[in-house]
């Protein structure tokens, strides 16, 4: 008996909007990045892309626990010495909120050219609109 293993040629993928106000931002990103894996299907194969397309509105609303606002840092490195840069989670939420989600989900993918691909599939918007509409985006409930 063989395994039926989905091929990209004939893979319908969907969409799906998520809205991220007053939602734990751990909770959302696990959900998403399991969506962008494809795990939520019965077809789901750990070597493939069979994950759907995620959106995510309202970033700028989502809920960090505890003192998090305040301790979470996010650090980058330029490669020059001297080049670190830290930033609080309050600052990023004013700056740049969908960064905040994007690398929360980005941790949870596979760090490979495969997980590259499947964070090409997401999106993220800080307020309420987006301009998926012709995708005809289904509404996820966490």
């Amino acid at each position: 008996m063989n395994t039926p293993i989905p091929s990209g040629t004939n893979y319908q993928r969907n969409w799906y909007v998520i809205d991220a106000a007053d939602v734990v931002l751990g909770r959302l990103a696990t959900r998403a990045a399991s969506v962008l894996m494809g795990k939520h299907r019965p077809t789901y194969t750990p070597f493939l892309d069979t994950g759907d397309h995620v959106v995510i509105v309202n970033a700028e609303k989502v809920r960090l626990t505890g003192a998090k606002e305040e301790d979470k840092i996010y650090r980058t490195h330029s490669g020059y010495p001297g080049g670190l840069k830290e930033v609080q989670a309050r600052k990023m939420r004013q700056r740049r909120p969908e960064r905040m989600l994007e690398l929360a989900i980005q941790g949870m993918l596979p760090k490979t050219k495969l997980g590259k691909q499947m964070y090409r599939k997401l999106n993220v918007y800080a307020g309420p609109k987006h301009p998926h509409q012709a995708q005809k985006p289904q509404d996820m409930a966490l």
